[in-house]
C-alpha cells in the first residue's frame, strides 16, 4: 500500500506540474525525456571504489577519486590505488555524510605537487556540518591536510550536506551547502529546511570563498546583512555544480523533496526560493511544499518530475561528440541515467534526452581528453567513459 500511495502521489504531482509549470520549466513536466538520439556507449575505464563521489584530474592524465566512506583513490591505468590522507579530520559517514567533492587549485593543475581541496562531513550524529579541507598531493599521498572552513551551524542526523566545489576565473571557490534535512528535523527554532531562507546561516546556500577559505570580497548578499560567504541562497540540496567555459554561466542541479528536482542557472545574489518556492511535495503528507512562483525569487530552468535525484554536472565543450557541445549533462542516482539538457546561445533550454546507464550515477565530468566521464555510486563503483558508437 505505501508503494501504491507513492506512485499515485507522484502521478498526481506530475499531472499538476504539467498544467502549471511556467515556460522556463515546462520541458520536464510530463515524465522522462526521450532516449538520446546520438549513438553512444559507456566503456568501463576502471572499477573498485566503494561509493565514489567526486573526481579531479591531475596534469599527467591520472585522476583522484573520493569515496563516500572516507578514502581517496588514484586512477593508475585501469585500476584504482588508495591514497593516504595525512591529517584528515574524522569523517562522519552517517546517511548522506562522507568524503564528498574534490578539486585541484587551478594554478596547480599542471604542477607536480598540487593543492587538493575536498568537502567532507565532520562531527557526530548529534552535531555535524559540511567542512572544507585542503592538503598537498605529493604523487603518493595527500599531506598537511588542514581545515579551511566549517559551516557555522551544526545539525543532527545524516541528511543534506551537499556539497560540490567549483573554481571561478577570478580564483575564488564556490561551495554548495545543503539545507540540513527534512521535517521533523529542526535547527534552532525552525525546521531545518527553513534555514535556506535564513541569511544568518550557511545552510541552503552557495558560498564563495578565497583559496584560503575566507569570505571572498564582493559577495552581494553581505550588503543586505547575510553572512559574508553567501553568494546565492534558497537552495535545498545542490549536488551538481558546473561552469560553461564558453558563456561563463553557472549551472546547478539540486534535489527537490518528493518530486521537483531542479536545474538552475545560478547568479550572484540570487534567491532560488526553497522552501517557499518549489515543485515537489512533502515526503510524509505528499502535500506541495511552497508555491511554484514567488515574487523576487528565481525559478528553475528545468523541474524534473518524477525525480531523477541529480548528482554531478558538466557542460560539455569537448570534440569527441560535437553534437553535444554546449549541452548540460546531469547524473541521476534514482533514474540511473545521465540527462542531456540542450541549450541555445542565450542559455534557454531547447530540449532533453536521456542516456540510460543502469547504475546510480554520482558524478559527471569532462576529462582533459575531451571525453565525458561518469562515476557510478555502487559498492564496486566504476569510472565510465562515454564514447560515440
Amino acid at each position: 500500500m505505501p508503494h501504491l500511495r507513492s506512485l499515485r502521489a507522484t502521478a498526481i504531482a506530475a499531472a499538476m506540474l504539467a498544467l502549471s509549470l511556467p515556460a522556463h520549466a515546462e520541458l520536464a513536466a510530463s515524465g522522462e525525456p526521450p532516449a538520446a538520439k546520438q549513438a553512444w556507449r559507456a566503456v568501463t575505464v576502471a572499477e573498485g571504489v566503494r561509493q565514489p563521489w567526486g573526481i579531479a584530474w591531475l596534469g599527467d592524465g591520472r585522476a583522484l577519486v573520493t569515496s563516500k566512506e572516507g578514502s581517496l583513490h588514484i586512477l593508475n591505468g585501469q585500476k584504482f590505488d588508495e591514497v593516504a590522507l595525512e591529517g584528515m579530520p574524522k569523517v562522519f559517514t552517517g546517511g548522506q555524510g562522507g568524503l564528498l567533492d574534490i578539486v585541484l587549485h587551478p594554478q596547480d593543475a599542471a604542477k607536480p605537487n598540487p593543492r587538493v581541496y575536498m568537502t567532507v562531513a565532520t562531527g557526530t550524529n548529534e552535531a555535524n556540518r559540511t567542512t572544507l579541507v585542503q592538503g598537498v598531493f605529493d604523487g603518493k599521498k595527500v599531506t598537511g591536510i588542514k581545515t579551511l572552513f566549517k559551516v557555522s551551524t551544526d545539525k543532527s542526523g545524516g541528511q543534506h550536506f551537499g556539497s560540490r566545489l567549483l573554481w571561478l576565473p577570478d580564483g575564488t571557490l564556490l561551495m554548495s551547502v545543503a539545507d540540513g534535512g527534512n521535517p521533523p528535523l529542526r535547527i534552532g527554532d525552525r525546521l531545518a529546511r527553513e534555514q535556506a531562507q535564513n541569511p544568518a546561516t550557511h545552510l541552503g546556500a552557495i558560498l564563495r570563498l578565497t583559496d584560503e577559505g575566507k569570505p571572498a570580497p564582493g559577495n552581494p548578499l553581505a550588503a543586505k546583512g547575510a553572512l559574508p560567504e553567501i553568494w546565492s541562497m534558497g537552495h535545498r540540496n545542490i549536488q551538481g555544480l558546473a561552469r560553461d567555459p564558453v558563456s561563463g554561466r553557472i549551472w546547478a542541479t539540486e534535489h527537490g523533496p518528493y518530486g521537483g528536482d531542479e536545474l538552475n542557472l545560478v547568479v550572484a545574489g540570487g534567491n532560488y526560493g526553497w522552501p517557499l518556492q518549489g515543485y515537489g511535495a512533502d515526503y510524509k503528507t505528499h502535500e506541495p511544499v511552497g508555491k511554484h512562483e514567488v515574487a523576487g525569487m528565481i525559478g528553475p530552468s528545468v523541474a524534473w518530475v518524477p525525480s531523477p535525484a541529480p548528482s554531478g554536472l558538466a557542460v560539455y565543450s569537448g570534440d569527441k561528440i560535437p553534437a553535444w557541445r554546449g549541452s548540460v549533462f546531469s547524473g541521476g542516482l534514482a533514474a540511473k541515467d545521465i540527462r542531456r539538457v540542450a541549450l541555445d546561445a542565450a542559455g534557454q533550454v531547447t530540449g532533453q534526452d536521456r542516456l540510460a546507464i543502469g547504475e546510480r550515477v554520482r558524478d559527471v565530468k569532462q576529462g582533459p581528453d575531451g571525453y565525458l566521464y561518469a562515476l557510478t555510486d555502487e559498492s564496486n563503483g566504476k569510472l565510465l567513459r562515454i564514447v560515440a558508437q
